[in-house]
């Protein structure tokens, strides 16, 4: 008679470091996302309604658990942050649209400007 008892972790701890790709990453991920869930169930009677809800239906009722349950379903994925070369590119491509969109607002006059 083979007895096999659930795992303390469930998900389970292996598929979630497939999906997150290392340990640092899961925890990372895991607890900003619980920090989330936790932040939306106490603004709940406040209506402001600005925080994203649970991406599953789980009988769990602590948010790391929920959040473990998100990855688990590919609700929540890691985003590589952008390298220092990415970094700069965009910050160049902001300055020009910021600059491009600059001129037009120069043209316009001040409240209680002189027009010339």
């Amino acid at each position: 008679m083979a007895w096999q008892h659930d795992a303390m972790m469930n998900p389970p701890i292996e598929g979630l470091l497939t999906r997150a790709g290392s340990k640092f990453r899961l925890v990372t991920l895991g607890a900003k996302r619980a920090r989330q869930i936790n932040s939306y169930f106490g603004q709940l009677g406040e209506g402001s309604g600005q925080i994203v809800p649970p991406q599953v239906n789980s009988t769990a009722r602590k948010p790391l658990s929920i959040a473990f349950e998100e990855i688990e379903a590919d609700k929540i994925v890691p985003v590589e942050a952008p390298d220092e070369e990415e970094l700069a590119r965009i910050e160049a491509e902001l300055a020009a649209e910021a600059e491009a969109e600059s001129p037009a607002l120069a043209a316009v006059p001040a409240e209680g400007a002189p027009v010339e």
